[in-house]
Parts: structure tokens; C-alpha cells; sequence
């Protein structure tokens, strides 16, 4: 009797197991369909940032609902020196989690700034683990973008990996 319980219980633990890593699959999946709509809305329209403050389109992702939860920075050319890019990501990091289990999509927008990132961004994101606060958004509120790129928004599961 005591290993009849034992199986049983081995097999709710497993089953519950998987129960939860498909739950997490479909929360990715209901965050990915609620986010890259929103963002797909201000593709056709990025331009009208440019030359304009990232406060301007910092204003726009909240008009949307979209809130940014982490952040990188990154060099305007391969190799580089100097912080010219911003990448935002919508994703905590247990959906980032499952969507590298799962081989999916990131939704993230990558801006290039006209002028160069101070480098003191470096210690703020060490600081603050990478992740999003109003800090971040009073240092870049005044910068200037030349570009913005969409990534990851052609479908959670797609292979087409091209940016909008």
C-alpha cells in the first residue's frame, strides 16, 4: 500500500510539473498576443520620431499600455566604442525564461539616439539589474532618436527573425 501511495504521488508530482510548464507557454503566449499588436501599431508611424525626444515616443508606448521592463545598451556599429543604442524589453524575466525554452520570439524595440549615451549608463544598469524604472526614463527623456527598429514581432513561434 505505502508504494501504491508513492507512485501516486510521483505520478501527481510530474503531472503537475508539466501542468505548470504549459501554463507558463501559454502565459508567454497571452503576453506576446496582448504586446506586438500594440507595438505593430506604432510601426508604420515610427519615423515620426525621429530627430524628435525619446520622451515623445516613451509617451507613445504608454498611450498603448505597453510597459517597458527591462532595458540593455548598445554600440551604433560592430566593433564600437561609444553607446549609441537603447533596447526596451516587455518581458519580466520568467517570460523571458519560457521564451528561450520554447525558442520564441522577444518583442523589443531598438533606438538609436543621436548623440552618444553618457557612460555612466553602464554603472545605472548594474545599479538597477536592468530593469526599467523612471530613473531611466528622466536620463533619456531628452535624447534625440535617429532610428528605431521593431524586433521580434512577426509571430512568437515565426523563424522570420527580420526587423520593421
Amino acid at each position: 500500500m505505502k508504494s501504491l501511495t508513492i507512485k501516486i504521488l510521483l505520478i501527481f508530482n510530474v503531472l503537475f510539473f508539466y501542468s505548470c510548464k504549459a501554463q507558463t507557454a501559454n502565459d508567454y503566449v497571452t503576453f506576446y498576443s496582448n504586446v506586438v499588436p500594440k507595438l505593430n501599431t506604432i510601426v508604420p508611424n515610427k519615423t515620426q520620431f525621429y530627430g524628435q525626444n525619446f520622451s515623445n515616443f516613451y509617451n507613445e508606448l504608454l498611450n498603448k499600455n505597453i510597459q517597458v521592463v527591462k532595458l540593455g545598451y548598445g554600440y551604433k556599429t560592430d566593433p564600437g566604442s561609444k553607446y549609441y543604442v537603447l533596447n526596451v524589453f516587455f518581458e519580466d524575466s520568467d517570460l523571458w525564461s519560457t521564451a528561450t525554452d520554447n525558442e520564441y520570439q522577444y518583442p523589443w524595440v531598438s533606438i538609436t539616439f543621436e548623440d552618444e549615451i553618457p557612460n555612466q549608463i553602464k554603472t545605472m544598469v548594474l545599479q538597477n539589474q536592468g530593469l526599467w524604472n523612471v530613473t531611466f526614463v528622466q536620463f533619456f527623456s531628452n535624447m534625440k532618436i535617429e532610428k528605431i527598429e521593431f524586433i521580434g514581432i512577426n509571430g512568437y513561434n515565426s523563424q522570420d527573425r527580420s526587423l520593421k
